[in-house]
């Protein structure tokens, strides 16, 4: 839960604490509009452990053909709905929908701060333990691909780095934790550098 000190590697700057992350974390630059009012919404942070000598957390990659966030890695989730319970409620719901994971497999086990995005998302992450395979099933038309990393990688501070592009005519920083062709960046890699940083 911490701010890198310079573009590249991320360091340990100073912690954000349980007030959670932010989009605008690293870009003190960008205005954020108020009054501002957040939409919850909760991701499932899913670690398989169907092969105990290696977890792994389970992301998708989200259809090139969606309005928003083509082709983008994601956790499955999304914003919580008027008949969900809470955030766990949604991120379980969406987690169904979205891949086919059964409700009732996942063993939640806590939530990671919240964090805030720049599209005025709140997001949850629930994570959860999977004790057994299930059979994956690609929500036609929003996930592209269902796909898991090792744990191990995702826990390494070193795996991370902090890059820049231009967003609406400014340089927005974010970060990144690339693993073989699939590059895991912004929201869902900074909600990842969290859970590294909570398990350290």
């Amino acid at each position: 839960m911490s701010k890198p000190q310079t573009q590249g590697q991320a360091g340990t700057g100073q912690a954000t604490g349980e007030a959670g992350s932010s989009d605008f974390d690293l870009n003190p630059d960008l205005v954020v509009p108020r009054p501002r009012r957040l939409r919850p919404a909760g991701v499932l942070v899913a670690i398989s452990l169907a092969q105990p000598e290696q977890p792994r957390v389970i992301l998708t990659k989200r259809s090139s053909a969606l309005k928003h966030h083509p082709g983008q890695i994601a956790f499955p989730g999304g914003k919580v709905d008027a008949d969900d319970a809470d955030v766990i409620a949604a991120a379980l719901r969406e987690a169904w929908e979205e891949i086919g994971l059964p409700q009732d497999l996942p063993d939640v086990i806590g939530q990671l701060p919240s964090h805030e995005t720049v599209t005025s998302f709140q997001v949850t992450p629930v994570v959860a333990l999977l004790h057994e395979d299930f059979e994956i099933r690609p929500e036609v038309g929003e996930v592209a691909e269902v796909f898991s990393v090792p744990l191990s990688h995702l826990l390494d501070p070193t795996k991370y780095t902090v890059a820049a592009r231009s967003w609406r005519g400014t340089r927005r920083h974010y970060y990144t934790v690339p693993f073989g062709p699939y590059y895991i960046w912004g929201a869902t890699a900074r909600m990842l550098f969290n859970l590294a940083k909570v398990m350290q």
